[in-house]
């Protein structure tokens, strides 16, 4: 295997209008899905490592601004060097003494870590020409480690407990990886946008389900409580008895708000209901997920780092983490949130800040590596034809992606050069 040197690296502020009312939610009413895109470049094979942070609109320059400042230490270092102590350079970057106190660990200087760690982890995985899913099972547990930065969990999870988690399941993975053949398993959150008037959602859910899909998401949240209850009870009778259905408020309630909204919602048996108030409050969570039992608390879109989902699975919280790797700190970060959410058993069901690119390769090792349940993941197809490689999904199931690196490249980009 040559030595991969990464010898150019640039951003690219990449922005895509939706079709009329896709991707609308309570806070996030006419969005445009932009990515802040990170190219490492080298001269061997013209290798060109992809990595981007989901945005939107004019957030998208600052997250661009942000990558070519905390990147510059990459220039001119070997990936497979990089990649031995990921953790430690994920950490330093992080810790940027300068960079650091915009956060510290949060917002832009966090999305821009995360689309650099993306880039790394797709230019290691087409420089050893393999799926990332392959490249991750492949490696023993210490060099797993290495990858992640535990740092602020040592009371939790530290090294060893990761290396013992990971060795422990080693025995039993041929159980498991039959998901390699079959397929992972989506829900379907396009069906239900909060502009979409009741008939285009019936028509979508309708849709989804001849297409194989058995778990559908709607958002909640208008000034129009009845409008909400309306349509999550039409959701309801659309996916039947047997269906799975979660209901998403995007932070939109306060608590008050909150709890007398969810005491109706949970009437209709929802799976979840999705950050039913603001992100960072903690407490609140605590009480809704006391109060709505046995239907369940998903959050972690808006969750910004390891620390903050450590809070918020200790304190019971939240059930269903929502891990995402454009919003953590790439890739590393969501292997750290993920190993501790296993820790603590509770599931990992990504939101797809990158439209399941790159999350389709990392629950399958979430579920081959760690022994989480293969449940589902989230399914937005609203970018797909912007991918060389989109996601492929048949029969409701995410097919095992065979290219090498982390699906992650973009069509208009192809045979620019990565200066």
């Amino acid at each position: 295997m040559a030595v991969c040197y990464i010898d150019r690296i640039s951003t690219f502020d990449a922005r895509y209008p939706l079709p009329p009312g896709a991707g609308s939610d309570a806070v996030h009413t006419d969005p445009e899905y932009c990515l802040a895109v990170t190219r490492l470049g080298t001269t061997t094979g013209g290798l060109c490592g992809t990595g981007f942070a989901l945005t939107l609109g004019e957030g998208n320059r600052l997250v661009c601004e942000a990558i070519e400042l905390l990147s510059r230490s990459l220039l001119g270092k070997p990936i497979e060097d990089l990649m031995a102590d990921f953790g430690t350079l994920a950490r330093n970057m992080a810790d940027d003494p300068m960079l650091r106190w915009l956060g510290p660990h949060k917002g832009v200087v966090h999305l821009a870590l995360a689309s650099i760690t993306n880039a790394c982890f797709d230019l290691w995985a087409k420089s050893r020409g393999v799926p990332l899913w392959k490249l991750l099972l492949d490696l023993e547990p210490e060099a797993v480690v290495r990858l992640l930065d535990l740092s602020y969990l040592d009371e939790v999870l530290d090294a060893q407990e990761v290396v013992a988690m990971l060795q422990e399941r080693k025995s039993t993975r041929a159980e498991r990886e039959n998901v390699l053949r079959t397929g992972y398993p989506g829900y379907d959150t396009s069906v239900g946008w909060m502009a979409y008037d009741d008939a285009k959602v019936r028509e979508l859910t309708k849709l989804a389900i001849s297409n194989g899909f058995n778990a559908f998401k709607l958002k909640v949240g208008s000034l129009d409580h009845q409008r909400d209850l309306r349509r999550a009870v039409m959701l309801r009778e659309c996916a039947g008895d047997a269906g799975i259905v979660m209901y998403d408020a995007n932070q939109q309630w306060t608590l008050p708000v909150a709890r007398t909204m969810c005491a109706e919602l949970v009437k209709l048996r929802p799976l979840w209901i999705e950050e039913p108030t603001h992100p960072d409050d903690v407490m609140a969570h605590v009480v809704l997920a006391r109060e709505i039992a046995p239907v369940k608390i998903a959050t972690g879109e808006h969750i910004p780092n390891r620390v903050v989902f450590k809070n918020f699975i200790e304190s019971g919280a939240v059930h269903y983490v929502q891990a995402d790797c454009t919003r953590l700190a790439g890739v590393s970060e969501f292997l750290t949130v993920s190993l501790l959410a296993k820790k603590f058993n509770l599931p990992v069901v990504p939101h797809v800040g990158d439209m399941g690119q790159v999350h389709q390769h990392l629950v399958l090792f979430n579920h081959v590596a760690m022994g989480h349940e293969a449940q589902f993941l989230e399914y937005i197809p609203h970018l797909r034809t912007h991918f060389v490689h989109p996601a492929e999904v048949q029969g409701g199931f995410y097919r095992t992606p065979q290219e090498p690196g982390a699906s992650s490249d973009l069509k208009e980009l192809l045979g620019r050069s990565c200066l």
